[in-house]
């Protein structure tokens, strides 16, 4: 099980990410490829602000995804997608942030699973995006070590699960001495 501590530490720090990047995206730019095959900008920041709703009902109200059904589906970003984001990744921190939270039980689309398994996703899912976010507006790229090592540790036990889902695209070989983040982003099937 992920240390809760560290844990909540990297989670915030993944969220902090991810904020910072949509905090820098210009006007110009929502509608701008990213390295997410068919995901534009605003789409990506859509997708990352639809998983940080999900949070709340999860992870509070102990919800099955069945019961939330589609509230978090379509455009979640409206005319302030910055603000909008905002109060997204604001509602997942308070969540986790809760006392007893990551003590839970989650019912994901795949089954029951603990919250300290899904926060642990919900941060590697953060910290990746990021870096496309970083790419597709030309911000710095470079990820933080700490969610690097972290999000490797969580995601290396079943990466070779991830392409097999159609989340994410299949690993490449990372080029010989690469860094951590290049072999993370490689296992996750990005082309640094």
């Amino acid at each position: 099980m992920t240390d809760h501590p560290n844990l909540l530490e990297r989670h915030g720090e993944a969220l902090d990410l991810f904020t910072d990047r949509v905090h820098a995206v210009r006007a110009d730019q929502w509608d701008a490829a990213t390295p997410c095959t068919d995901w534009t900008v605003h789409d990506l920041v859509n997708h990352l602000a639809s998983e940080q709703l999900w949070v709340p009902p999860l992870l509070r109200d102990g919800a099955t995804t069945q019961s939330v059904g589609d509230a978090f589906d379509g455009d979640l970003l409206g005319p302030d997608p910055v603000a909008s984001w905002d109060t997204a990744a604001t509602a997942s921190r308070a969540a986790f942030r809760e006392p007893g939270a990551l003590d839970r039980t989650v019912h994901l689309s795949f089954g029951e699973t603990s919250a300290a398994f899904y926060g642990g996703q919900m941060t590697t899912d953060l910290v990746v995006h990021a870096w496309d976010l970083s790419r597709a507006i030309g911000a710095d790229e470079t990820l933080p070590e700490g969610l690097v090592d972290f999000a490797m540790s969580e995601v290396s036990p079943y990466a070779d699960e991830l392409a097999k889902s159609g989340l994410f695209a299949p690993a490449v070989e990372p080029p010989a001495g690469a860094d951590a983040q290049t072999r993370l982003l490689s296992l996750l099937g990005r082309r640094v």
